[in-house]
């Protein structure tokens, strides 16, 4: 292992959404078969920002969206090599489960157990010998580092459409355009959907959406099953994809799937959040499927890496901030109101 000028590195402690500090603690050490990654460029989730998933393990050093660069290996490792531009996967799989041999890897007991330590809102994190053996994504030459921070929720957007089978001729309906949404109204375009639409309670993220792609946005306040017959033909939407956990989201995607259709929620709820669900009308009657989606596979990262290089999706245009590590405070509390921000980046090279 290459020795390193200091001892320790600045990290942005999490104790809640409004106490963020920066602190200070060693830099990890790695053994064999591990990696120390330089974060350069580390991307707020709306996840980070979800206190009743992480509370109860707080302070802790958030950040799973990463770009940077190798600056030291453990004995073993030879695929990579120091300077290598590299994303990674926080969470990777066994490949050897029952689940990930089904094709449900983000299920899978390994990978709920990997993380990096400590996380991506940091100067430094240590790859674990199995995050280095199938969590290590090289870089392009073309592609930076705060682009490659899209690859993680790519991936996740990727696994969704792909469970709810969207196909090229569908009409797609997604609501809640924030970062995940507007992700889905891109590939939904780039995968050959007929008709994209976006909704929203925020003008900014509806002008966003159609940026992006989106043929028509709506309102959510809207009657949004009577505004979508207007615009697609007399029917519903073929897939809704719900990237809020507000229930007012879920009621309205219930009422706005066409016969035959798929509802992905993708974002989760509040703890504890019950819908009721007519099954006559829903499934008996109607053949409606609803359908989740968690995380991605190491093959819907390389699938996310290859389209972002390729231009396909414009990632870069969506960041409206890039901000120091000690501005971290700052982002949090951006993602929170979800106002005028659509993705925010971490910079804690800084």
């Amino acid at each position: 292992m290459t020795s390193m000028v200091k001892n320790n590195m600045r990290v942005a402690m999490w104790y809640n959404n409004r106490d963020v500090r920066i602190e200070e603690m060693p830099i990890p050490q790695i053994g064999p078969g591990e990696a120390l990654v330089r974060v350069e460029a580390s991307g707020i989730c709306g996840s980070d920002i979800m206190e009743w998933y992480r509370l109860d393990r707080a302070p802790l050093v958030l950040g799973h969206e990463i770009g940077g660069q190798i600056v030291a290996m453990g004995e073993g490792v030879e695929r990579y090599q120091e300077g290598d531009r590299v994303s990674a996967a926080h969470h990777v799989p066994c490949n050897t489960c029952h689940f990930c041999l089904s094709g449900h890897h983000t299920v899978c007991d390994t990978l709920r157990r990997t993380n990096f330590d400590p996380g991506g809102f940091a100067e430094y994190i240590r790859l674990t010998a199995i995050n280095v053996d199938r969590g290590i994504f090289l870089l392009p030459e073309e592609m930076s580092y705060e682009e490659a921070t899209f690859i993680e929720p790519l991936a996740c957007v990727l696994r969704g459409q792909r469970l709810a089978h969207m196909q090229p001729g569908n009409s797609v309906l997604v609501i809640g355009s924030g970062i995940a949404g507007l992700l889905h109204v891109q590939l939904a375009c780039t995968l050959g959907a007929r008709l994209v639409i976006a909704t929203d309670i925020n003008d900014h993220r509806l002008e966003a959406a159609q940026r992006f792609g989106a043929d028509v946005t709506i309102r959510a306040e809207e009657d949004l099953p009577t505004r979508l017959r207007q615009v697609n033909h007399g029917c519903l939407a073929g897939l809704v994809i719900v990237c809020t956990g507000a229930t007012s989201a879920i009621a309205q995607a219930l009422q706005s799937v066409e016969r035959g259709g798929t509802v992905l929620f993708f974002a989760p709820t509040n703890p504890g959040v019950t819908i009721p669900i007519s099954i006559n009308e829903l499934f008996w009657r109607n053949d409606i499927t609803l359908t989740t989606s968690y995380g991605g596979s190491p093959a819907d990262y390389q699938a996310a890496l290859d389209l972002i290089r390729a231009g396909t999706m414009r990632v870069r245009q969506m960041i409206t901030h890039r901000l120091g590590l000690a501005e971290i405070g700052l982002g949090f509390q951006l993602v929170a109101e979800a106002q005028n921000s659509i993705k925010i980046i971490i910079e804690p090279q800084r």
